[in-house]
C-alpha cells in the first residue's frame, strides 16, 4: 500500500492527525488532533447538554410523552442561545477531518514520488 493511501486512510478512518503521524510530520499530526480533539470534546459537551435539558423538560411534564413532544424539546434544545458555539466546532471539526485527510495524501504523494520503489535500483549501484 502507497504512503498516500495509507495516511489519508489513517487520517479519515481513525482520527485527523495520524497520518501525518505516520508520515513522521509530528508537528502537523499532533496540531491537527488537538483541534480535531478540542472540537470533538465540545459537540460531546453541547450534545450531553442538550440531551439533558430534553429529559428535564420529558421529566417536568410528567407521565407518558410521544415522539412529537420529544422532538419539540429537542427542537428548543438546539436552538438556544450557546448552539453556535455547537454549530461552529461541528463545522471546525469536519473541515480539520477534510484538512487531514487531504494533507495526509499530500505528503505521502510527494514521499511516494522520493522514494524509489522497492524492485528498482538507483542507476549508480547497478554494476
Amino acid at each position: 500500500m502507497s504512503n498516500s493511501l495509507k495516511a489519508a486512510l489513517l487520517s479519515g478512518l481513525v482520527l485527523p492527525g495520524l497520518g501525518q503521524i505516520v508520515l513522521k510530520r509530528y508537528r502537523r499530526g499532533v496540531v491537527l488532533m488537538l483541534i480535531a480533539l478540542a472540537c470533538f470534546s465540545v459537540v460531546v459537551v453541547k450534545a450531553v447538554q442538550q440531551a439533558l435539558a430534553v429529559l428535564n423538560q420529558m421529566q417536568s411534564a410528567g407521565g407518558i410523552i410521544g415522539t412529537g413532544e420529544i422532538s419539540n424539546a429537542a427542537r428548543q434544545a438546539a436552538l438556544a442561545s450557546d448552539s453556535l458555539i455547537f454549530n461552529l466546532a461541528l463545522v471546525s471539526l469536519v473541515f480539520c477531518w477534510i484538512l487531514g485527510i487531504v494533507d495526509a495524501y499530500r505528503i505521502g504523494k510527494k514521499i511516494d514520488r522520493e522514494v524509489p520503489s522497492a524492485g528498482t535500483l538507483p542507476q549508480d549501484s547497478r554494476r
